[in-house]
């Protein structure tokens, strides 16, 4: 399997070897991102400006300025939470073109534990008017989103594992509709992105030997939500939204809003409850915030009894 740093370095070096626009921008951390090639490929065309991440987005809005197409690259706390100004004045307010991808997303962070690990990213992001908001899966899926990022001027926030994942299904993503639907039944929907998604496919392969019909729904787009998915999914029954994130804003919370103002349905949410980040590997912190297929199951048949 590929991993997700690995395709990003190859796609921002495609785009920049076609198009002088294109400039990379890195906070010290090319080793992780598997970046560090670039420079030599790129020359003045990337930049490590350090661990000084609003730095690095008010480059990015300058670079903007004059006709360039920056790719900002950090872990998701420091391009989110710590150079929150910069990206909503220097480069929403600006209506600058940027890309801003956040590595190492929610519980993936891993051993670099608290002050690293990030649940509420999409809080922040999703209130910034105008931007458009993914979250990645899979290779294919990154490339194209990031070829529309740059192909479309806009402001966008990606936010992404770095190493590898599992393919989850052949359909291809279709960015008009900004989800697909990994398996398909009538009797609750369970949507999820990211990282989680393997738990999600778990869990309706267990509802399913005990004689429940569940679909899982890959919201990619977080923003703008394609809110006829929701409506349709709450035209079934019962929802549970599984967030690599705080409750309070991430998925959960965006479905929650279409239900309440179109079409009201049962709604359960999974992620993080009132808690910070913390050293440990995936699995236990999963267990510990309560991410897992048992959650999800156990959510499931709670709300649709």
């Amino acid at each position: 399997m590929t991993e997700l740093r690995q395709v990003y370095a190859d796609t921002v070096r495609e785009l920049a070897e076609k198009d002088e626009r294109v400039v990379v921008l890195e906070a010290d951390l090319s080793s992780s991102m598997s970046t560090a090639n670039l420079k030599e490929v790129l020359q003045e065309r990337y930049l490590n400006i350090g661990i000084m991440e609003a730095q690095e987005v008010g480059a990015a809005a300058g670079l903007s300025v004059t006709g360039h197409i920056p790719f900002v690259h950090t872990f998701v706390p420091f391009v989110t939470r710590r150079c929150f100004d910069q990206v909503f004045v220097s480069l929403a307010y600006a209506q600058n073109h940027a890309i801003l991808v956040g590595s190492d997303v929610g519980v993936t962070a891993e051993m670099n534990g608290g002050t690293h690990m990030s649940f509420e990213d999409l809080a922040l992001m999703r209130v910034i008017p105008n931007i458009t908001i993914y979250e990645v899966s899979e290779p294919d899926q990154f490339r194209k989103i990031l070829h529309h990022c740059y192909e479309n001027k806009g402001l966008y926030y990606i936010r992404t594992m770095r190493k590898a994942a599992p393919k989850l299904t052949e359909k291809p993503s279709d960015l008009n509709l900004g989800y697909r639907e990994l398996a398909s039944g009538n009797q609750a929907t369970i949507i999820s992105s990211g990282f989680l998604l393997p738990e999600c496919m778990d869990a309706a392969a267990t509802l399913e030997k005990e004689g429940m019909d569940v679909s899982v729904i890959e919201l990619f787009n977080i923003k703008p939500i394609n809110t006829e998915m929701v409506i349709e999914a709450a035209k079934k029954g019962p929802i549970v939204t599984v967030d690599n994130h705080s409750i309070i804003g991430g998925i959960g919370s965006a479905v929650s809003e279409v239900l309440v103002e179109e079409y009201p349905q049962r709604l359960k949410r999974l992620g993080v409850k009132e808690k910070f980040g913390q050293v440990g590997k995936a699995d236990y912190l999963k267990e510990q915030y309560g991410m897992t297929a048992k959650d999800i199951v156990s959510a499931v048949k709670n709300i649709c009894n």
